[in-house]
């Protein structure tokens, strides 16, 4: 199965989102690397390197972050290991998790699921 890492400035935030999507595909390896390692806010390289380790399972690596230096701290990683099965994703946090871990779930390889959340932002909750 393709793995997750969820990047977030918040510690909390990136746990909270792989608890959410966790419950909709358990055994879909899911890793946050949210905050400082003393707790604070921001990013941490260490974090993102020690979770993508933990989240690659042989199937490659998906990155989804929430903005700014997350962004910029997660390719940091990617050039510094030159990663060929980890690929950040551009798409809304949760949504993007919830998705893609379920699609994940179903076997899908890297490619579909990269294809499939770069619709995610386009779908509506609801019709006003």
């Amino acid at each position: 199965m393709v793995g997750f890492v969820i990047v977030s400035h918040s510690e909390l935030l990136a746990q909270g989102v792989c608890d959410l999507a966790s419950m909709m595909a358990k055994d879909v390896p899911m890793f946050p690397a949210g905050g400082l390692p003393d707790g604070g806010h921001g990013t941490s390289f260490e974090k993102i390197a020690s979770a993508i380790e933990q989240a690659n399972q042989g199937d490659g690596v998906l990155l989804l972050m929430d903005m700014g230096s997350a962004v910029m701290t997660a390719e940091m990683v990617l050039e510094t290991y030159g990663y060929t099965d980890v690929k950040m994703v551009d798409c809304p946090l949760v949504e993007g998790a919830i998705t893609g871990s379920v699609l994940s779930s179903t076997g899908a390889s890297m490619e579909e699921i990269i294809e499939e959340l770069a619709t995610v932002a386009e779908q509506k909750k609801f019709d006003f």
